[in-house]
């Protein structure tokens, strides 16, 4: 693993920006991985002021984003769907059809998580993935305990996820309990990943992420078995290393 250590959060986000614009420009179809939350919102920030100054096109781009929650409407603002909707993909040039996310309002949630699988084989794998870190070590929303053998499923949220995404929520209790997220072994198909990581409360999983044990107690430990992993991290996230 390689990481790049940055000042803040506005340089993490316009390094990881550097990274898909150098994607973009060396591959004809490019397939990104995509992820949410707060942590990527500066990158897609960068890579919508790239479109509108015409320096990239994601017309010929695919894009599959980790996870969804089990339950809330596309049209619910907490949904991902929504979420990428709003910043990103309304604001650059993707056609809708080539936008991928799970479905977590699938009749069979089963056949969804198969069917998400077939889809991004079907484009050859993911070429550059997005991640970020969760404080408990989760990528996507593959929480501890997950096999690394694992591929598209849908998982009970942690709690201590839950809470750290009920700020979003009226209440903790309007949070999911479940979600559909890419499988451990899914994402560690894609041909390199980026993770980004910011703040102080994230100094601690990455510090373990950097010198603790590989186990599934800690999902993102696996990452150090990938061979193209490159972590963009700032001096507060950096603070424990």
């Amino acid at each position: 693993m390689e990481i790049i250590k940055v000042k803040d959060y506005q340089e993490m986000s316009e390094r990881a920006c550097e990274f898909i614009v150098e994607q973009l420009a060396a591959t004809d179809q490019p397939v990104f991985g995509l992820a949410t939350g707060s942590t990527p919102e500066g990158l897609y920030e960068c890579l919508i002021n790239k479109y509108k100054t015409k320096e990239v096109s994601f017309a010929d781009v695919k894009t599959f984003n980790l996870d969804e929650y089990v339950g809330i409407s596309q049209d619910d603002p907490n949904s991902y769907y929504y979420y990428m909707n709003k910043k990103l993909f309304d604001h650059i040039d993707i056609p809708t059809a080539n936008a991928h996310l799970p479905n977590g309002n699938a009749a069979d949630l089963e056949s969804e998580c198969k069917e998400y699988e077939n889809r991004i084989k079907q484009v050859g794998n993911v070429d550059l993935q997005v991640l970020g870190l969760g404080l408990n070590g989760h990528i996507g929303f593959n929480e501890p305990g997950t096999p690394f053998s694992s591929r598209t499923h849908v998982v009970e949220l942690d709690e201590s996820t839950r809470k750290a995404n009920a700020r979003f929520f009226p209440s903790l209790d309007d949070v999911p309990t479940k979600a559909i997220t890419m499988g451990i072994d899914s994402i560690m198909e894609s041909k390199a990943i980026i993770l980004l990581v910011s703040g102080k409360k994230k100094a601690d999983a990455l510090a373990k992420l950097m010198n603790g044990a590989i186990t599934e107690e800690f999902p993102a430990s696996i990452l150090q078995k990938h061979e193209n992993v490159t972590i963009i991290a700032d001096e507060e996230a950096m603070s424990s290393l």
